[in-house]
């Protein structure tokens, strides 16, 4: 729980060195143009606010969005909800294959730009320690891309709107949010 609050006083942190980064705009505004990419995204979308109270959740492309924090940075759309019992426990190793869409650029339903590794066998495997943020390994993708784990099993299959806050730490001054396309699996014995 102490590295939740590290994180999060980091980026706080973070938030008010950036005053101005992207054609002048404060980071108030960087924030409220990330709020619109979002909003723009999910208006094409069914968006419940809710997860549900027994964890099962409406499943398939045309399944809505959950809002799965209190603040209204992450929204889940289950594709595959996994096999029962297969959930994560601290520090396990999980592999993940994504393709990311900066919502930035989504324009009448469709996105110009991806990018990821999930068409691309040869590109290397990317992994993080669950819920153990004290390696670089794993806090550089941001704890987004984890938080699926907390409802799912390992080998769902999500949609995911995560905003800056809570993307990649390498990004975090960029404030833009983006919809990944994640499976998540084991390692292999």
């Amino acid at each position: 729980m102490n590295i939740k609050i590290i994180f999060a006083s980091l980026v706080a942190a973070l938030s008010l060195a950036f005053t101005s980064c992207d054609d002048g705009k404060t980071y108030a505004e960087l924030l409220q143009s990330e709020d619109q990419y979002v909003n723009n995204f999910l208006a094409d979308h069914i968006v419940y606010n809710d997860i549900p109270a027994d964890t099962v959740f409406e499943v398939g492309e045309d399944a809505p969005y959950y809002r799965i924090d209190e603040e209204g940075q992450i929204y889940m759309q289950v594709i595959d909800p996994g096999t029962p019992g297969n959930m994560a426990k601290a520090d396990d190793l999980i592999y993940f294959r994504y393709t990311r869409y900066n919502l930035r650029y989504y324009e009448d339903g469709k996105f110009t730009y991806s990018g990821g590794n999930s068409d691309d066998m040869s590109q290397a495997n990317t992994s993080f320690r669950y819920n153990n943020y004290t390696l670089q390994s794993s806090s550089q993708w941001g704890s987004g891309i984890q938080r699926p784990l907390a409802l799912l099993p390992v080998d769902c299959q999500v949609n995911l709107v995560v905003k800056s806050q809570y993307g990649f730490t390498s990004e975090l001054a960029d404030v833009q949010p983006y919809l990944f396309e994640l499976r998540y699996y084991r390692p292999r014995i």
